[in-house]
């Protein structure tokens, strides 16, 4: 046991720059799994469908913890091979991040006026050329806001990574928590890093969500 020190201040505010790469990356794989689930799941192919809807459901039903840990303990005693505290989590985030943004980025294709599909379709466009010049761009716009506002859960969610002993920004807290006897400021502090990385994006989120609102309107 010890006092707190400037030290110990340094490495949670250092352990931070982790959990950035974290949600970062996570967040890249995640959309690169989203993009071909929300490709699957407005597909014309009917097992391209069903097959996106299955790991929607089985990924969706499934505790984020209980991948993480599945990951992390379950594939070493399966296959002997050894996995990182680092690539379980962006693993098991990845695969998480993927199937809810496959779903937001599904609603918001199916947001896109029928109207835009039959126009498109009048002037005999190939399918391909028509998702990617009318129906995609009108998608985004939508999308916009709930994937801004997802990053955000997905920035908290990193800190389960915790719990595979991955020295992220909660970590960090629980190592000097437990050094110094002073959980409630270090917590404290922990909890006020989280909030200045998640605010701005919340806010951002918020006002995507208006703007795109008004112009709607307009």
């Amino acid at each position: 046991m010890r006092s707190l020190s400037l030290s110990d201040l340094w490495m949670i505010l250092g352990a931070l720059r982790w959990t950035v790469l974290l949600a970062v990356t996570t967040f890249a794989c995640g959309s690169v799994i989203g993009l071909l689930v929300a490709s699957s799941r407005s597909s014309r192919w009917p097992a391209a469908r069903v097959c996106s809807r299955i790991y929607v459901e089985v990924i969706q039903g499934t505790p984020l913890l209980g991948l993480l840990f599945l990951l992390f303990f379950g594939v070493p005693m399966l296959t002997g091979i050894q996995v990182s505290s680092f690539l379980a989590a962006v693993l098991a985030f990845s695969l998480s991040a993927g199937a809810f943004l496959g779903e937001i980025w599904r609603g918001s294709i199916e947001a896109v006026p029928k109207g835009q599909w039959e126009a498109a379709r009048s002037l005999g466009i190939s399918h391909w050329h028509m998702l990617v010049h009318v129906i995609w761009p009108q998608a985004f716009r939508i999308a916009l806001p709930p994937t801004v506002g997802f990053s955000v859960q997905l920035t908290k969610n990193t800190s389960l990574a915790a719990l595979v002993g991955f020295v992220e920004l909660t970590r960090s807290g629980q190592i000097v928590s437990g050094s110094t006897l002073q959980p409630l400021l270090i917590y404290l502090l922990v909890a006020l890093c989280y909030f200045a990385i998640c605010f701005p994006l919340a806010r951002l989120s918020l006002s995507l969500e208006e703007r795109f609102n008004v112009a709607g309107h307009h």
